[in-house]
């Protein structure tokens, strides 16, 4: 039957599952009524339907947690506002641990829950058996107890929003298949349909499974692939008792939900079937895949194990559904990189229903506002580079992505699958020396170096790690010695024309009109101040600049970069990261070390700090950039890339009588924590200001044409003390170790949170940093009058605060 469809639609929502149906409910309470929802067959027809509903609020990070408390705040009230139920009860749910890792991530997460302000109790085994009476405890070490978890019917959650969008006006028209996008001058304009054309403003890639091949129509890359998703159902069980909160038996990879006097035992199982690699079936709608007892056999056992009243149960459903994962098991938010005003909303990796809520009422701000509307960094979707859209790479990834969900989340923690995807040149050098490997957007990057004769592995946990003591030794090197690290996954990018100057002075909020040879530290603001990127730029020639950035950021940094370069601005804007590999000589030892190979002037007066220039090493020409991370003197070597090795190798001969040592970034991390130098994504986002984060002193007010944020940084500046502050602090127990979401309290309330942490060698003890906030300003003297904790574990530690770093605050040895 054909559709009446409009000509015109401001936003055009394509997929109509609960996710499409939560984008449309929010943008219509923002005030779009010019909404057209499209669904190729019928409202949750793809995946939605057969969801479990757990709606759970306690996420790996706070900002997540917020927004899955949303959608269950928002589930619990659709009733009253549309008329139409959507099942949601606060049932609770109750996560067992059955070893000590676990338990202590447990106690890391009802510790966070503190700062998200959720009821979250830590209990002993026979807490846990008093709330699931049928439960074997006798491996069970504790649990934690969220009372306000619920859950939902979701196809009745999918219809109450669908109801209440077209009560605020949207179409929701089912039975029609879009069949690709409008684009015009790299702005999304509309869809086709088979029905005939939409032209739109904005338009919202909803379309799950399907999202991916759907995103290919407009050139943008959604990185995500179906796996089958198992979940089986029980006969009727007299003795189950009705209510029961949500179980999670996480170290089984299962969970339990009583529903209706039965039982569903869904599966998180390690090595998962990845589905759909020739594309997803035209006709696949409410449809269910094989079973499979045989991969199920070992989870089943699981079950019966923590429940044995299973083993005289008998299975009544036995379901498999596909469900979309994402390469790093986090959603797809935002703003698509190649086609502006084309959003995407996809990839929710099986928690779709608890995400739902949160994730439209964020995308529907992001498209009223113009920008995200708070920190996204761990769903945005300029974090993917197109090598992750790729078939092979997703194929594999998927088999590790699902497991993930239920496997302890320890911190440092690596990907098994889709490894050795980008390889630094000097890679085999660095495995030759006993690197461990992690992953960082592709790349193999040395993160710590094993010894002689010890495995090259990590060994997880929650305490100290198996490369504490490696750590240590590499941290020492650099402070003391001279170390060296191969930073070739840094993000370079070379800006070059005759408005290079002008364009970034506007987009730095520091000035870049320097002389030649000069390096600039600086941020990138947006308009309300808040720091978009972190980076060092270096004016090579008077027309030609090198910006340098975090591994994580090549995506989105080169999307600011063309999205704020206006059509008739005569700049080239070109991507270098592969052109150079970067090796990174750092400590009291490196001006003798490179002294060896070069007849250039390496002295302080010969090369100031934050100085760049071409010299002659070894065989090779580099840029050699006097800048540091970690807090020593120290150059960075920008080699052209099949100079590095030759290059490399020369560096250890020289320092060899200086005990030189490689460093990986498990040091680095450590030594720049003791310095509190900050990282993008963890300790600077686009929510914090540049005067928040204690970087105002990178802001040139009086420079020619002002730069973006520059008067909301000085709206802010003239309110008085700051009421939010990035400050560091000092454990003074050397024993526990932080990481990241840890609640702060100031005089027994919580005043923040923690945004990174590890343990600083030079220092003694953990360095933590985070922001807290006051009222009545956080100042130097508040600080020096305040009683600090930090909290780990469920236990409170005294700490010392500090607004300036604990090692060399003075800045003596960057400028030896």
């Amino acid at each position: 039957m054909t559709k009446t469809l409009p000509s015109s639609a401001q936003v055009v929502i394509v997929g109509g599952g609960v996710i499409g149906c939560s984008v449309a409910y929010h943008l219509t309470k923002l005030g779009f009524t010019d909404v057209v929802l499209l669904e190729r067959r019928q409202l949750t027809c793809g995946t939605t339907w057969h969801a479990a509903g757990l709606v759970p609020t306690l996420r790996a990070t706070y900002n997540m947690s917020m927004l899955a408390n949303y959608s269950a705040t928002l589930y619990e009230q659709l009733q009253a506002e549309t008329g139409q139920g959507t099942g949601f009860v606060r049932n609770g749910s109750l996560t067992i641990a059955t070893n000590k890792e676990r338990l202590a991530e447990l106690k890391r997460g009802a510790s966070m829950a503190k700062v998200a302000g959720f009821p979250c109790d830590v209990i002993s085994p026979d807490e846990a058996k008093a709330l699931w009476p049928l439960m074997n405890v006798d491996d069970v070490l504790g649990a934690i107890h969220l009372p306000m978890d619920g859950m939902a019917s979701p196809v009745d959650v999918t219809q109450a929003l669908a109801k209440g969008a077209r009560q605020g006006g949207a179409k929701i028209i089912e039975g029609v298949k879009v069949l690709d996008m409008k684009v015009k001058d790299g702005k999304a304009v509309g869809v086709i349909t088979e029905q005939g054309d939409i032209d739109a403003e904005y338009v919202v890639n909803c379309s799950g499974m399907w999202a991916r091949e759907f995103g290919k129509k407009a050139g943008v890359n959604v990185p995500l692939h179906a796996a089958e998703h198992f979940y089986v159902v029980t006969e009727s069980m007299p003795d189950l008792q009705r209510g029961l909160p949500t179980m999670r038996d996480m170290d089984g990879f299962c969970y339990y939900k009583e529903d209706a006097g039965k039982l569903l035992v869904g599966m998180f199982e390690p090595n998962a079937k990845p589905w759909g690699m020739e594309g997803i079936p035209e006709n696949f709608f409410f449809d269910e895949l094989p079973e499979d007892f045989d991969h199920l056999e070992p989870y089943l056992e699981a079950a019966m194990h923590r429940l044995p009243i299973l083993e005289k149960t008998g299975l009544q459903v036995f379901f498999n559904g596909p469900e979309s994962f994402t390469p790093d098991d986090r959603y797809h938010l935002g703003e698509a990189p190649e086609v502006r005003n084309y959003f995407v909303a996809a990839g929710f990796n099986s928690v779709g229903i608890q995400s739902a809520g949160g994730a439209g009422k964020m995308l529907a701000e992001w498209i009223h506002k113009g920008h995200a509307p708070q920190d996204l960094w761990d769903v945005d979707i300029r974090r993917n580079m197109p090598f992750q859209g790729t078939q092979k790479y997703l194929q594999e990834r998927t088999t590790e992505s699902l497991g993930l969900l239920y496997e302890t989340h320890f911190p440092f923690k690596q990907f098994k699958t889709a490894r050795g995807v980008r390889r630094s040149v000097l890679h085999e050098q660095l495995k030759a020396q006993g690197a461990v490997f992690g992953s960082e957007n592709g790349w193999e990057r040395a993160n710590w170096f094993a010894k002689e004769g010890q495995k090259a592995e990590y060994g997880y946990s929650f305490g100290r790690q198996n490369w504490f003591e490696n750590n240590q030794e590499e941290h020492q090197a650099v402070r003391t010695s001279v170390g060296v690290i191969d930073q070739s996954s840094f993000c370079k990018y070379k800006i070059e024309g005759p408005d290079a100057e002008a364009f970034l002075n506007r987009i730095c909020c520091n000035n870049v009109s320097v002389a030649v040879g000069k390096m600039v530290y600086t941020q990138w603001l947006n308009e309300r101040g808040g720091i978009e990127a972190d980076v060092t730029v270096t004016r090579l020639a008077d027309d030609q600049y090198l910006v340098v950035s975090g591994v994580a950021c090549q995506t989105r940094d080169l999307d600011w970069l063309r999205r704020h370069k206006q059509a008739d601005t005569a700049v080239v804007i070109t991507d270098m990261t592969s052109a150079y590999a970067v090796v990174t000589v750092m400590g009291p030892k490196s001006r003798d070390t490179l002294a060896k190979l070069t007849k250039a002037d390496l002295s302080h007066e010969g090369f100031p700090f934050a100085t760049s220039r071409e010299i002659e090493l070894g065989y090779a020409i580099v840029r050699a950039s006097r800048i540091t991370y970690v807090g020593e003197l120290g150059w960075e070597l920008y080699i052209p890339t099949e100079f590095a090795p030759s290059v490399y190798e020369l560096v250890f001969e020289a320092g060899a009588e200086f005990d030189i040592r490689p460093y990986g970034y498990h040091t680095m991390n450590s030594l720049r924590m003791e310095k509190c130098y900050r990282h993008w994504g963890h300790d600077i986002t686009d929510e914090d200001t540049v005067l928040e984060a204690g970087l105002g002193f990178t802001c040139d007010f009086e420079k020619a044409g002002g730069f973006i944020g520059k008067e909301a940084v000085l709206a802010q500046k003239a309110q008085g003390p700051l009421k939010k502050r990035f400050v560091a602090f000092l454990f003074d127990d050397a024993e526990p170790l932080c990481y990241h979401e840890e609640p702060i309290y100031a005089g027994g309330v919580i005043v923040g949170r923690t945004t990174a942490g590890m343990f600083g060698h030079t220092v003694g003890a953990t360095v933590a940093m985070g922001y807290i906030e006051s009222e009545a300003g956080v100042t130097k003297d508040w600080l020096e009058a305040t009683s600090f904790e930090i909290e780990v574990e469920c236990v409170r530690y005294k700490v010392t605060p500090s607004l300036r770093s604990f090692y060399d605050p003075a800045m003596e040895n960057i400028k030896r």
